[in-house]
């Protein structure tokens, strides 16, 4: 295996803490009501909302079981539907309640965030929120009637297992910001094209004023410091090279105005602070984990200001940005002294820079993948006429579990007319991410007492093992999850005897 060689020296130590037993007492339930779901509230640990730095957290959440769409005929009473639980009951998307009955574009279910319906019969799907994932904590044993959906829309650093073929496996279904995932969220952070064409905010003769009264040329704020893409590392190197005001608790040379302290970590868009920003010419934006498709508002909010980003994150952003004079990847330069010199020949020339603003002009905006994603995405950001990408998934699993159970239906009554349903699993596309690497340098060069060194490629080993874990649990069909310990060291002297 790639990295394997990486992962030896690492010496991985899983600690995974207390199990807890699963012991739950199964009554069975003979119906469910028309209006609603008969049961107990959860406890309150079960209940506890789970609040997400990501875009999850400016959105509006709204019921849709109002909604009909367009193709569906599906008339039939809550007790004869499907039912789709949502293992992460803080991520439920409906209000209020535990339960609630949705029609969607061709069918319809029953969705619930009360896990005593986990081994009902009738329970065909599991949608899972990937940074509540953990494998200590998966609903055992994994019923062979049931599917596993996955939506995880924030960073590779929150759950590494995800990113490993034996952990994406366990899923039949995916919202990911990867476009391979079965409910792409790709451009999740980017609202709409007229936020991209909004004009600049503050013009290129303010922003050369400002030069002259000596205001960086670049811009570094960040407050999240120790993480898998190690980018303090690469623009500490940068800073020797550019003038760069840092902000924030990285890296800090500079301090925020008193009237903007508590907008230090950029999580909003309050008008002051955006304007502050904006008088920048170039914007470091560096994502806190590497992945392909993986963009979020430290890339579209400097390009929505008018402030040229210089990014690193996704592999392949180029795909994603409104023309081919958009943003500055870092990983295009040999160097750190490479870049600081580009970025000086692009701030002594007003011409130059200007074609990296060109985008505000719709006619300059080119790339037709960017146009097409846009214009057809089903789900909206706070745009009431769409579902937001909450309820537009537990729909594609709804519409997708019916036509599987029709399937299934068809077959049992007819095997040689009707074929049964093809498996459905999701694969290394679907999220992989690479092992983390140091945002400067070479990882051989490191000190072994070096802080990032100890933790991220660790993180990242040891969540593989852990999936490994779990998927030798279901594939024992085992129920008690205090066992992944067991089976993890099992795999490791497999391993090791050369057998795994």
């Amino acid at each position: 295996m790639t990295g394997m060689a990486g992962r030896q020296r690492l010496l991985p130590c899983v600690c995974l803490g207390l199990f807890g037993v699963l012991g739950w007492v199964w009554v069975s339930f003979a119906s469910f009501p028309d209006d609603q779901l008969a049961l107990e509230a959860l406890d309150a640990v079960d209940r506890g909302a789970f609040q997400p730095q990501s875009a999850l957290s400016e959105m509006e959440f709204a019921s849709i079981s109002s909604y009909r769409g367009p193709g569906n005929r599906d008339y039939r009473s809550n007790k004869e539907l499907p039912i789709i639980l949502w293992w992460s009951g803080g991520l439920f998307p409906h209000f209020p309640g535990d339960t609630e009955r949705i029609d969607c574009a061709t069918s319809s279910c029953l969705v619930t965030s009360n896990r005593k319906v986990q081994l009902y019969k009738r329970t065909a799907s599991i949608i899972f929120y990937g940074t509540d994932f953990r494998a200590y904590e998966a609903p055992l044993p994994r019923l062979r009637h049931q599917t596993w959906a996955l939506f995880h829309e924030e960073s590779p650093m929150n759950n590494y297992f995800l990113s490993h073929g034996p952990g994406i496996r366990l899923f039949n279904y995916t919202a990911t910001f990867r476009r391979e995932s079965d409910y792409p969220l790709t451009l999740q952070w980017l609202p709409s094209l007229d936020y991209l064409l909004t004009p600049v905010a503050v013009s290129l003769e303010e922003k050369n004023r400002l030069r002259r009264e000596g205001l960086a040329p670049v811009l570094y704020m960040q407050s999240h410091c120790d993480v898998p893409s190690d980018r303090n590392r690469y623009v500490q190197e940068l800073m020797k090279y550019i003038q760069v005001d840092s902000y924030g608790k990285c890296l800090n040379n500079k301090p925020l105005p008193e009237h903007l302290e508590d907008t230090a970590t950029a999580t909003g868009e309050d008008h002051a602070f955006m304007n502050f920003v904006a008088r920048y010419k170039f914007h470091l934006a560096l994502e806190n984990g590497v992945c392909p498709d993986y963009m979020t508002e430290k890339l579209w909010r400097p390009l929505h200001q008018g402030s040229v980003p210089v990014y690193r994150g996704s592999s392949v952003v180029a795909d994603w940005m409104p023309n081919d004079h958009s943003a500055i990847v870092i990983d295009n330069f040999p160097s750190p002294k490479a870049l600081a010199e580009f970025l000086k020949r692009l701030d002594e020339s007003d011409e130059e820079y200007l074609k990296y603003l060109e985008f505000k002009n719709p006619r300059r905006i080119t790339n037709t993948r960017l146009l097409e994603a846009l214009e057809t995405r089903e789900w909206g950001v706070n745009d009431m006429s769409k579902p937001n990408y909450l309820n537009g998934f537990e729909c594609y699993v709804c519409d997708q579990e019916n036509a599987r159970l029709a399937a299934e239906k068809a077959y049992r009554k007819s095997p040689k007319k009707n074929r049964p349903p093809r498996p459905k699993m999701a694969n290394n596309s679907h999220m992989g991410c690479p092992l983390p690497s140091p945002g400067y340098g070479d990882v051989k060069d490191l000190p072994e007492d070096d802080g990032w060194l100890q933790i991220w490629p660790q993180d990242y080993w040891q969540s593989l093992d852990q999936a490994e874990g779990l998927e030798s649990l279901i594939r024992h069909n085992e129920s008690d999850p205090s066992l992944l310990w067991k089976h993890i060291q099992n795999i490791a002297v497999s391993r090791a005897r050369g057998k795994h």
